[in-house]
């Protein structure tokens, strides 16, 4: 962990960053900003939060504002501001009200906090990583996206349920989009060191792939209004560690690739090497052809919906920049 303490901004005061800024500021990770456009939202729940932080023990600080002024200096900056997907909502409205939002915050991150690295909550996910890393115009290995993390855990819970064992025996990785096209890399996917394909059989690693991809939905449905937080925050949260730690941890995350699996141009979950800098390296699974198929098919969802924010001129195409700088 690097010798000075560490600044991080949340952006959006609702219920995934409120979580995010009470789980870093209460583990005394790191002095904490929350921004929201309702400033009095976020100054209220920041002074909650700070009347605990004897009962905590932390002496870190938190502030909550509305001027991005305040986020200056920060070394990470959390995108969680947008609208969920409500019922009636269309998958392209939803990417164009949440595109307005993200670029603007994303601007606004460029001018106060260059030197930060993003980690992007909001969803649709990919592509709203791929909108901040062209709005900012930052290196790619500055800007990158939260969900591999979060769909694998659900992953990992629900074949722990299934064989009624400790979730820490169960090792896996989720590729692809955060969505129905998710891609639970099965041949990467291990139970005390054994191939989950020789402890489960494909009928039943099926159902658990349908589950997962459905829990999001599922929580949704179960709360009536708004949508998971406690795990999107802790996942957001367990990338920031990594970060923190220095120390080349792999974990899911979408990142801006380059010809690696076959892809260019585009934000996608991959396997990726984090410490301090950011992602270092996108590291190459060999996937088998089912899985290979099933990522093609993932991407062709999220090129769908870059091409949709281009169509309607909300893309500010710049080059990306490579390397750490």
């Amino acid at each position: 962990m690097k010798p000075f303490s560490y600044k991080i901004s949340v952006i959006g005061a609702g219920a995934v960053g409120a979580t995010l800024a009470q789980r870093l500021f209460e583990y005394g990770l790191a002095d904490v900003v929350l921004v929201d456009i309702l400033k009095d939202l976020a100054r209220g729940k920041a002074l909650d939060l700070m009347d605990a932080a004897s009962i905590t023990r932390t002496e870190k600080s938190i502030i909550g504002t509305d001027d991005y002024e305040d986020i200056s200096g920060s070394d990470i900056v959390v995108i969680t501001a947008g609208f969920p997907r409500k019922p009636g909502m269309s998958r392209e409205d939803l990417i164009s009200k949440n595109a307005l939002i993200v670029k603007d915050v994303a601007a606004k991150i460029s001018q106060s906090a260059p030197k930060a690295i993003v980690i992007v909550v909001t969803n649709p996910l990919d592509v709203m990583t791929y909108l901040a890393l062209k709005t900012t115009g930052f290196d790619k290995t500055k800007v990158m996206g939260m969900a591999g993390v979060l769909d694998g855990s659900r992953f990992i819970t629900l074949i722990a349920e299934e064989l009624k064992i400790r979730r820490s025996l169960v090792k896996t990785f989720v590729m692809g989009s955060h969505g129905d096209t998710m891609v639970p890399v099965i041949s990467k996917t291990t139970v005390e060191g054994k191939p989950l394909s020789s402890v489960l059989s494909a009928e039943k690693i099926e159902g658990i792939v349908r589950r997962t991809c459905d829990r999001g939905a599922e929580i949704v449905s179960l709360l009536g209004t708004g949508s998971a937080y406690y795990s999107p925050s802790a996942s957001a949260l367990r990338m920031i560690r990594a970060i923190m730690d220095d120390c080349g941890e792999i974990v899911t995350a979408s990142a801006y690739l380059e010809g690696e699996y076959g892809l260019s141009d585009i934000c996608m979950g991959v396997p990726c090497r984090l410490d301090s800098r950011g992602v270092v390296e996108v590291v190459e699974f060999e996937l088998s052809e089912q899985e290979k198929a099933a990522f093609s098919k993932s991407a062709k969802v999220v090129e769908g919906s870059i091409e949709l924010l281009r169509a309607r001129h909300l893309i500010h195409q710049q080059t990306v920049k490579d390397g750490a700088g």
